[in-house]
């Protein structure tokens, strides 16, 4: 699955994955935004790995800022952006 997302005065957010038993696998989060320290969007495809497809922007979003935490810096992106590129990427093609 894919989905992609423009962050509002950001940057491209880009979720690639796929549903397996109703879990997301095999999670890329990409785009052209930044991060530091650069191992954070490894952190991000980690945090997303194996959560219910079903569960919804907002547990998305809570899931990978938390997997972040408060050492992160967050460039042209945000937790919120990450789950609209994963919600996206689920919604059946229009």
């Amino acid at each position: 699955m894919h989905g992609e997302y423009k962050m509002p005065g950001g940057k491209l957010v880009v979720a690639d994955f796929d549903v397996r038993d109703g879990k997301l696998t095999r999670v890329r989060i990409s785009g052209d935004f930044f991060l530091e320290p650069d191992s954070a969007l490894t952190m991000i495809d980690v945090a997303l790995e194996g959560l219910p497809a079903d569960a919804g922007n907002t547990r998305h979003a809570a899931v990978v800022r938390a997997a972040l935490g408060p050492n992160v810096r967050m460039y042209g992106v945000s937790p919120e952006a990450i789950a609209v590129a994963v919600q996206r990427a689920l919604e059946p093609a229009a």
